[in-house]
């Protein structure tokens, strides 16, 4: 996810979060608590993380690499190199393959479950970021930023057999297990719905929340869960492009994830370091439950759905070097050790 850096996140301003401070003061018991922390350590910023359904090895892309993390353990157990500016992790229903999206390298990376190695890469368009599995199709969608379509490859045959054109920079896709894509376009306030079997673009959809980046599936319902700027998240009715509600979050959000036992939404807000639960009353009401307060820069997440179990990540920053015309935004370096994967839970 390019719009929240990690490095960004060390520079936000502390004002909002201040006001927002009182409001989740009043909300911060719930359900859930910090279970722990593990000290995972490693090189890099971070983006998208990810559980693997079937081994529960968490995926944390760091970079040029993608750190493996045993959930069980809370340790580090494998790394996946060769990459050079890795988004998003993506698991094939066959249990065997897994999915990168490298950025840096215009590619998609295939490895290894068992082994974490790479078998391949593909070629994808322009910065690909987010990215996922379709299950009726057996397909891999990258979603490029900076190309603005999505590069559609077989599963089976690892080969490229569609370029879809986008109507403005997708952020986070997600599929209903019925043969849909929807995929929010940050740039124009909106999420674009796609067919997976012909590859086109069914309807995009204005959501009226500002530059959404998260974004979470209600399956069962058709509701999209968007996280957005402004301290908002955009409830939306999959089938219509409605928004049905808009309940209030934290700053500085970039990640949504949705729970089926508990019919929990969640939004993970890097800049005031807090994790929204939203209840689903019902489909088209929701109430805040918990303003659980995190650690600051941890604004991706992943639901483990076998345990209810969340996955933040976050580290601590040094101060941001001084402005210069070569580089007029210098990125604060992540303290050495500093990493930590953050275990949420009931």
């Amino acid at each position: 996810m390019q719009k929240y850096a990690w490095f960004r996140l060390a520079g936000l301003a502390v004002g909002a979060a201040l006001t927002f401070a009182g409001c989740s003061t009043l909300l911060a018991e719930g359900p859930y608590h910090v279970q722990d922390k593990w000290k995972v350590g490693g090189d890099g910023g971070w983006d998208y993380l990810a559980v693997d359904p079937q081994s529960s090895l968490l995926y944390i892309t760091r970079g040029n690499h993608v750190m493996v993390v045993d959930t069980t353990a809370g340790k580090a157990v494998a790394d996946i190199t060769g990459l050079k500016g890795t988004h998003g992790i993506a698991f094939d229903s066959n249990g065997k393959d897994g999915y990168i999206s490298d950025g840096a390298s215009n590619a998609v990376a295939v490895f290894d479950r068992k082994s974490n190695k790479i078998t391949q890469t593909i070629p994808a368009g322009t910065n690909p970021d987010g990215i996922l599995f379709e299950p009726v199709t057996k397909t891999v969608w990258a979603f490029n930023g900076r190309s603005k379509n999505a590069t559609v490859i077989d599963a089976k045959t690892k080969q490229v057999i569609a370029t879809v054109p986008l109507p403005g920079k997708p952020e986070f896709p997600v599929a209903d297990g019925r043969g849909s894509i929807f995929v929010n376009i940050e740039d124009k306030n909106e999420i674009a719905h796609l067919d997976a079997k012909s590859h086109t673009l069914l309807a995009q959809w204005s959501i009226g929340c500002e530059s959404p980046s998260g974004h979470a599936i209600d399956a069962a319902n058709s509701r999209l869960f968007a996280v957005c700027d402004g301290r908002k998240m955009a409830v939306v009715d999959a089938t219509t492009g409605k928004v049905v509600a808009t309940p209030e979050i934290g700053d500085g959000p970039d990640a949504a994830a949705f729970d089926p036992q508990t019919r929990n939404a969640f939004s993970s807000n890097g800049g005031d370091g807090t994790l929204t639960v939203v209840h689903q009353d019902s489909p088209d009401a929701y109430s805040v439950l918990q303003n659980l307060e995190t650690q600051k820069s941890a604004r991706t997440m992943a639901l483990d759905p076998k345990t209810g179990k969340i996955y933040l990540v976050a580290a601590e920053f040094g101060p941001r070097p001084a402005a210069t015309p070569e580089n007029p935004r210098p990125r604060p370096a992540v303290l050495p050790g500093s990493f930590v994967v953050i275990v949420v839970s009931k």
